[in-house]
C-alpha cells in the first residue's frame, strides 16, 4: 500500500512539472503587424539618393477618436495626433528623398524668430500630407480552464492619409492603413507569467498602421513632378528657386513652362488647371544659400525668348520642370 501511495505521488509531481514547463513556453512577447513595404523601396539601396527632392510638409495629423481624450486636456493637446506626426516624419526623413518642412510646431519656431528680431518663415511646400487617426482602441481577452488561465491584450489603430498638391489644392492620393499589436501570457496550476497592463501596445499599433502606409505615400510623392520657380533676373542670369539641398547640380537643364489656364467645371463646381506650355529651357550655372529657405540657383537661357517677362520683372506665370 505504501508503495502505491509513493508511486501515485511521483506521478502527480511529474504531471504538475510537465504542465508548468508547457505553460511557460506559451508566454509570448509583444508582437506587431509586419509592415507592408513595397518592392521598389525594399530593393533600393538606402544610400542611392538620386533625383530632385520635393518639399513636403505634414499639415496636420489629428486624433478623431474618443481614445486618449480627457476633460483635463485642451483642444490643442492632441497627444496621439502629435505622436502620429513624429512617426510619419521619421519615415519620410529616413528615405533622404524629401525636404521635410515643419508645420505642427511652426508657431514655436516663429516665436523664437520674433525673439531674435527675424521675419516669420515663408517657405511653401510642394505637397502637404493631411492625416487622421480614425480608429484607435484595445481590448483584453482571456481563456479560463480547469487548471490554466490565459490573458491576451490587443491594440488596434487605423489611420487615413491624404496628399494635397499645394499648387492646385488637388487631393492626389488617399488611403487607409491599419495596424495591430498584442501580448499574451498565462498560468497553469498557479505557475507561469502574470500579465499586467501593457501601455506600449498602443504605440506599437499606431506605428504599425503608419508604417503600412509609408511606402505608398513615399512612392506617390516621388511620382509627382518636381517644380521650381523663376524668382528674378539679374545681370544676364535667371534666378531659380532651390539649390543643393534639393539635389540641383551645376550643368542640369530644365524646361521653362507657362502655367495653363484655370477654368471652372460647372458639373463638379471645381477648378481645373489646363496643361502648361513649354517656352524654352534653362541650364544651371551656380547656386547660393545654405538651407531650403534661402537657396537659389543661377541659370542661363538655353532656348526660348523671355524678354516679355524680363521687361515686366514678373515671372509668376512661369514654372520650372525637370526634363524627362
Amino acid at each position: 500500500m505504501l508503495v502505491k501511495i509513493r508511486t501515485l505521488t511521483v506521478c502527480i509531481a511529474l504531471v504538475l512539472t510537465g504542465c508548468t514547463s508547457v505553460e511557460t513556453s506559451r508566454v509570448k512577447p509583444v508582437d506587431t503587424q509586419t509592415p507592408q513595404v513595397s518592392k521598389t523601396i525594399k530593393h533600393e539601396s538606402p544610400r542611392a539618393v538620386t533625383g530632385l527632392k520635393r518639399k513636403v510638409a505634414i499639415a496636420r495629423f489629428s486624433n478623431e477618436t474618443r481614445y486618449g481624450r480627457s476633460i483635463f486636456l485642451d483642444k490643442s493637446n492632441d497627444q496621439i495626433g502629435k505622436q502620429a506626426v513624429d512617426i510619419l516624419s521619421g519615415k519620410l526623413l529616413a528615405t533622404e528623398k524629401f525636404i521635410l518642412l515643419e508645420r505642427a510646431d511652426l508657431d514655436k519656431i516663429n516665436k523664437e524668430l520674433k525673439l531674435g528680431d527675424y521675419k516669420k518663415l515663408k517657405n511653401a511646400a510642394d505637397y502637404l500630407v493631411v492625416g487622421s487617426v480614425t480608429e484607435f482602441g484595445r481590448k483584453d481577452t482571456g481563456d479560463v480552464g480547469l487548471f490554466s488561465r490565459t490573458k491576451k491584450q490587443n491594440a488596434f489603430a487605423k489611420v487615413t492619409i491624404r496628399l494635397v498638391d499645394v499648387a492646385t489644392s488637388e487631393i492626389i492620393y488617399s488611403e487607409d492603413g491599419e495596424g495591430t499589436a498584442f501580448s499574451e501570457a498565462g498560468t497553469t496550476m498557479g505557475f507561469g507569467s502574470q500579465a499586467g497592463y501593457d501601455a506600449t501596445l498602443n504605440d506599437k499599433a499606431l506605428e504599425a498602421a503608419i508604417t503600412n502606409l509609408a511606402s505608398n505615400v513615399i512612392e506617390n510623392l516621388l511620382q509627382k513632378p518636381w517644380r521650381g520657380y523663376i524668382l528674378g533676373y539679374d545681370s544676364g542670369s535667371f534666378i531659380m528657386s532651390g539649390g543643393k539641398s534639393q539635389n540641383i547640380k551645376t550643368g542640369q537643364t530644365f524646361y521653362i513652362m507657362k502655367k495653363g489656364k484655370r477654368i471652372k467645371n460647372p458639373q463638379t463646381n471645381t477648378y481645373i488647371n489646363l496643361p502648361g506650355k513649354r517656352l524654352g529651357s534653362l541650364r544651371t550655372v551656380s547656386s547660393s544659400g545654405d538651407s531650403p529657405r534661402n537657396e537659389v540657383t543661377f541659370c542661363s537661357l538655353v532656348e526660348g525668348n523671355l524678354n516679355e517677362y524680363i521687361k515686366k520683372s514678373d515671372f509668376s506665370d512661369l514654372y520650372i520642370t525637370e526634363m524627362n
